[in-house]
């Protein structure tokens, strides 16, 4: 996925009401932008970190840019993340359709944002003839405590806690169901699961496991020019 505009630079001061962020301009002047990212993004957001904007971020915007990247530290030096939760299903998409996820390959057809479950949508659905249905969700991750090891999620999340209850369900169903933990920190060589931060996710996924539901963690490779799948890493839970 290349970026379609050059992004412009920027100095973050303050994120806020989840959705918006307050930054300053190469020119001094500081403007607020959208913030495509529900979670709680720890450890991106503290004051004076550099981000990178996308111009005109969506036509339904009324803001100038929306936050893509910002440069952290998690002990290797500074790295460019990718803070935008909007882009995995897509990333994840082209990977599989490049033939980048071994796993998840051999389907005649990709369909996105497919109706399943109670008043849910699956965000990826693979078909092929004469095999089950397979039942993709993609998760973001950006959360990195401590330095090559990712964590999933950020924050508590009862709408991932009820994703995995209805992968379960299809996987119960004799449905293939597979979660997909997409890392946006390049650094990251393994992704765990911060059961700290939400017992009740990590409960959720034992459970799911149980059932018969896969994991699969992929990594990115992130530049100021655009983000893509670099490959897969440990999703170990």
């Amino acid at each position: 996925m290349r970026f379609p505009e050059p992004l412009v630079p920027a100095t973050l001061v303050r994120r806020y009401k989840r959705f918006l962020a307050d930054v300053v301009l190469a020119d001094g002047s500081e403007v607020t932008v959208h913030v495509a990212n529900s979670g709680a993004m720890l450890g991106l957001m503290a004051p004076g970190a550099r981000v990178w904007l996308a111009p005109k971020a969506g036509r339904g915007l009324k803001l100038p840019y929306g936050w893509e990247l910002v440069e952290a530290d998690f002990g290797a030096g500074p790295e460019l993340v990718g803070v935008n939760t909007m882009h995995p299903n897509a990333l994840v998409a082209e990977a599989i359709a490049a033939g980048q996820v071994p796993e998840l390959a051999g389907y005649d057809r990709l369909r996105r944002e497919v109706k399943y479950g109670v008043n849910s949508r699956i965000d990826l659905l693979l078909e092929g003839e004469g095999r089950p249905p397979c039942f993709v969700e993609v998760k973001n991750v950006h959360l990195m405590r401590r330095p090559g090891m990712a964590e999933f999620p950020d924050c508590a999340t009862a709408r991932g806690a009820k994703h995995l209850a209805e992968l379960a369900a299809e996987a119960r169903a004799g449905h293939r169901a597979v979660m997909v933990y997409l890392s946006q920190i390049a650094s990251a060589r393994e992704i765990r699961l911060a059961r700290d931060l939400d017992p009740v996710y990590g409960r959720a996924f034992d459970l799911a496991r149980a059932a018969g539901v896969e994991a699969i963690g992929l990594v990115c490779r992130i530049d100021a020019e655009g983000i893509a799948v670099a490959g897969a890493i440990p999703m170990l839970g």
